[in-house]
């Protein structure tokens, strides 16, 4: 038995945000129909690089889920999605607000034909408001946002955050709100709707910064903060090989640490007056540059300083502690071959996640869905040759 075994999802989502979040829930059991206009089916299928045809980043985040090619412009398609509906527990859509109810596929139109479904929009910036109807990506989210404000060093300009913050966060948010209407939904019996965004998912990562802003009234500025380079005990330092070490010794104790690992007992005391603070980084500079990152660790190895290696993306997913906690699988398809997949980060003890299918080429299930609902071969015929599916 999976967690979330017997739950049905229709997604008609694309790309990383909405795919991620169903991912989660297939992971954990959930039958996810991923719903695609025919012909084309989800962008992200023919992003490179790619895996004898198949975009990597589709394979990785939409496993565990079956493919159904439906157009939902013309009746007929309606009239099947309408079908999927009074059977599904939970409709998650990434279209622009209003998209939906245009189609006439609305949460009121929807939920008139099953009560208990729980559907989830998962747009750029939510509902409602001046931005609502704006286009976006994930980098004018985390700019509008502030994010890109507060990213990299000081006196410099902004740099893009290294991931997608608010298409993984907005992901995530989804997830919690899917899971939240279900609980809600055995007590009550109903379904309901659920607006969430990848900006709201930006702003939602802000209580460090926003806290300072509503603490003390001054706008945190790039580089300056405690945990933005400000501090000198929570930096990134350079290596003698070019490598980089990232400092995170907060706690005195840490710090107390560090100081005396590399012989620099006079700066403990210190630490706690900032006008130190230009003194100690440049003092630390001086010191790691010393080393190369791989003897730093060597040294630094069991003295409990909160000192890591900054490690490429390659060595980070090698590792050998990602490895034991299954944080990179290798997938098993007998269309693609043996290839790397990122593992599930949530460990059930009782109904843990896992790997079970590989990512349906377009349409792979659509006769498989369309005879379950009692369609013939031939009306599934008709449709295919009027594009509907």
């Amino acid at each position: 038995m999976m967690a979330l075994e017997g739950l049905k999802v229709l997604d008609l989502t694309r790309l990383l945000p909405g795919p991620v979040a169903t991912m989660y829930l297939a992971d954990f059991g959930a039958d996810v129909l991923k719903v695609e206009q025919p012909g084309e089916g989800d962008y992200s299928r023919a992003y490179e690089p790619l895996l004898r045809g198949m975009g990597y980043r589709f394979l990785i985040v939409n496993r565990n889920k079956r493919s159904l090619t439906l157009d939902l412009k013309p009746e007929a398609g309606k009239q099947v999605f309408r079908e999927l509906v009074a059977q599904a527990d939970v409709v998650i859509e990434g279209f622009r607000p209003g998209v939906m109810a245009r189609l006439g596929l609305g949460y009121d139109e929807l939920s008139a034909i099953n009560p208990r479904l729980i559907m989830c929009s998962l747009s750029g910036y939510g509902q409602v408001g001046p931005l609502a109807q704006e286009p976006g990506h994930d980098l004018g989210y985390t700019s509008i946002a502030g994010i890109v404000s507060l990213t990299g060093l000081q006196d410099d300009a902004p740099i893009i955050p290294g991931v997608q913050v608010a298409d993984m966060g907005g992901g995530m948010q989804a997830v919690i709100g899917i899971l939240l209407a279900l609980q809600a939904r055995e007590r009550t019996g109903r379904g309901q709707y659920i607006d969430t965004s990848l900006f709201a998912a930006a702003i939602s990562m802000l209580p460090a910064d926003a806290s300072n802003l509503f603490g003390s009234g001054e706008v945190p500025l790039r580089g300056e903060t405690r945990l933005t380079g400000g501090w000198p005990h929570y930096n990134v330092y350079q290596t003698a090989d070019r490598r980089h070490v990232a400092v995170a010794a907060l706690e005195p104790k840490f710090w107390r640490n560090l100081a005396s690992a590399i012989g620099r007992e006079d700066l403990i005391p210190r630490i706690s007056d900032p006008a130190n603070w230009g003194e100690i980084r440049s003092a630390l500079a001086e010191v790691f540059a010393t080393r190369t990152l791989a003897d730093w660790m060597t040294y630094l190895d069991g003295r409990d300083t909160c000192v890591t290696a900054v490690n490429n993306l390659d060595e980070a997913l090698a590792a050998p502690h990602v490895v034991e906690n299954e944080l990179v699988l290798t997938q098993q398809d007998e269309r693609l071959g043996t290839y790397r997949t990122l593992g599930q980060p949530i460990k059930l003890s009782d109904t843990p996640g896992s790997l079970r299918t590989p990512a349906p080429d377009l349409g792979q299930h659509t006769d498989e869905v369309l005879t379950a609902l009692g369609y013939s071969p031939e009306r599934i015929a008709r449709l295919r040759e009027q594009g509907i599916v």
